[in-house]
Order: C-alpha cells, then structure tokens, then sequence
C-alpha cells in the first residue's frame, strides 16, 4: 500500500521500526550508549528536546515504581526473592 492514496501504517517491531524508511527519514529512534530508542518528542525548532541521561536498564527502577504505586516494601522483597521482578 506505499505510494497509495489511503491511510494505513505498518505495525512494526522495536527492531523494524528503526530502520523503516519514514521513521530514517524523519530521525525517529536515536542511539544512546549502544542502545536504539525513540527521538525526545515533539520536536520545537526553537527548544529543541534532548536526551539527558542513558537509557534505564531492566529492573533499574523497579523498587521505586512499585512503592509509588503503594507498594509496600516487604512486598516488593518478597516479589524479589521469588524471583517475579528483577
């Protein structure tokens, strides 16, 4: 359906999205400390956005999300030691 006259988009993986032909062109996904993710949006011309920190890694913020979510901090051990969160 590229180059129709209808609206459609692809859905594509977080591994197609990067290198589809729209998303190169319009400088979607940037690379951070070896590691692909989406540009800071909206874009202003005149502010700019920028990234100010390397990406999170998995389990990096886990204790903090779940105790501002109201989770107790026995619980969140306890999820640990079982092994559910990382």
């Amino acid at each position: 359906m590229e180059h129709t006259d209808v609206c459609f988009a692809p859905v594509l993986s977080m591994v197609e999205a990067p290198a589809h032909p729209h998303n190169v062109h319009r400088q979607t996904f940037v690379e951070v400390d070896g590691v692909t993710q989406p540009a800071p949006a909206p874009r202003f011309s005149r502010t700019p956005g920028e990234i100010q920190r390397p990406p999170a890694h998995p389990g990096q913020h886990t204790d903090e999300a779940l105790a501002d979510w109201g989770m107790p901090a026995e619980r969140i051990a306890a999820l640990r030691d079982d092994g559910a969160i990382a």
